[in-house]
């Protein structure tokens, strides 16, 4: 029954799209993020819905009418170069035939996220994104949750597959989400109920992310909060009543816990930690032998390691997006992939200088901070897993781009005569 549901969900969704490409664009994220047909039994699980949908949205994109340049914004131009970048260099990975599988899986996200962005104009469109992200991670998060507070949080939470199998992966994406789930708070009807569901699942977020022991997502929470409450003012009353909550969830988790989060400070007696750091450097060692191409995509093989790494026989994945890209693309990708954040970045402090300049746009100001909380905990939590190519955070380069050429298509209305706007708005 559950495969039939999900396949009907599927089905529809994916001839809306022909007509609607905005749907679509829904219906992609809700698919590649939150995975639903891994939560069915049968047929559904081994189907390629996300490229029925993919098909589909690219069809109405094709005879969409209204969308914009996507590459009118750097964000967006730079990713178009690093995914040029991956297929150039992709003919000197040392492992071609292993590394083709990653490399059409990565540009495909990569392709949709552009498709995203062209096709997200209006405002209830990019609200509508914004929801479903938030759903796709935030129902895994808040039952995690509550897994992690019915036992004590004495066993681990884990991820549901996909980029997001492991804990340290599901934890990491349980943070990039909770600044999403606060701006939705934020802008949310002034109703009760629905207030206090978004503040317990922020709260079960946060539990779940905990309740995955990873000691990189303590870092990032500390992080985001910090970050938060600095941009916050340093709020005072922001400040105490994040100090409460975070001590509240310390103190509920185990011993064991504890213990394994206090490893943070001796990595060096930390076979897990040295692993890491010997992948890091196997990495760094890579990139400066091939600073133009790097290795390519499965590069943790035994034969590399015994080339590059000070320990041959500890291998280990990048467990880092920097040196996982930097490994795999060598320095040249490595500044195309940082060049692609910087800039979104620079387009979310657009956002919160700029928003609420014009009535109706204080939410692109509210929008634009949370996104650049959601980066911080990325940037930081980011450092010790292999997440580069995650949509994600890729998501959260579509909400500024997005949210951006709106708010510059509404100076533009505010800035035509009354008689041309009245032309305008029947010719779009």
């Amino acid at each position: 029954m559950r495969d039939v549901v999900v396949l009907g969900l599927v089905l529809g969704l994916s001839l809306a799209a022909i007509w609607r490409p905005w749907i679509g664009v829904l219906a992609w994220t809700w698919v590649s993020v939150m995975n639903p047909h891994s939560l069915g039994w049968g047929f559904i699980t081994s189907m390629p819905v996300a490229a029925m949908v993919a098909g589909t949205t690219l069809l109405g994109f094709a005879f969409a009418r209204e969308k914009q340049n996507p590459f009118a914004y750097p964000p967006v131009i730079c990713l178009a170069l690093f995914m040029t970048w991956i297929l150039a260099t992709w003919p000197f990975s040392y492992f071609m035939e292993h590394s083709w599988v990653m490399v059409t899986k990565v540009l495909k996200i990569d392709l949709m996220v552009i498709v995203t962005v062209a096709l997200l104009y209006r405002k209830n469109q990019i609200q509508w994104f914004i929801w479903v992200v938030v759903f796709s991670i935030g129902f895994y998060s808040v039952k995690g949750g509550i897994f992690t507070l019915r036992t004590g949080g004495n066993y681990r939470v884990w991820g549901p597959g996909g980029f997001i199998e492991g804990n340290n992966e599901f934890a990491l994406a349980t943070i990039l989400v909770i600044p999403l789930i606060y701006y939705v708070y934020l802008t949310a009807p002034p109703k009760k109920w629905l207030k206090g569901a978004l503040l317990l699942s922020i709260a079960l977020s946060a539990a779940a992310a905990l309740g995955s022991h990873s000691r990189g997502a303590l870092l990032a929470i500390f992080a985001m909060a910090t970050f938060l409450w600095w941009r916050a003012d340093r709020n005072l009353v922001l400040g105490i009543l994040l100090a409460a909550v975070g001590a509240s969830l310390i103190a509920f988790m185990p011993d064991e816990w504890t213990h394994r989060m206090t490893t943070i400070q001796t990595y060096e007696s930390d076979g897990s930690a040295m692993g890491r750091l010997n992948a890091w450097q196997m990495a760094l060692n890579l990139a400066n032998d091939h600073p133009g191409t790097g290795g390519g995509f499965e590069i943790y093989e035994p034969s590399i390691f015994a080339r590059y790494a000070p320990d041959p026989n500890d291998i280990h994945a990048a467990h880092s997006i920097y040196f996982q890209v930097l490994g795999e693309h060598g320095w040249i990708g490595f500044m195309l992939w940082l060049s692609i954040w910087f800039f979104t970045w620079s387009g979310a402090s657009w956002l919160r200088k700029h928003g609420n300049e014009k009535d109706g746009t204080l939410w692109c100001r509210q929008l634009g901070s949370m996104c650049q909380v959601s980066l911080v905990g990325y940037a930081v939590g980011g450092a010790f897993l292999s997440l580069a190519y995650f949509d994600l955070p890729y998501n959260v380069l579509a909400l500024v781009v997005t949210t951006k050429a709106w708010m510059l298509r509404q100076r533009q209305t505010s800035s035509v005569p009354s008689t041309q706007q009245g032309q305008s708005a029947v010719t779009v």
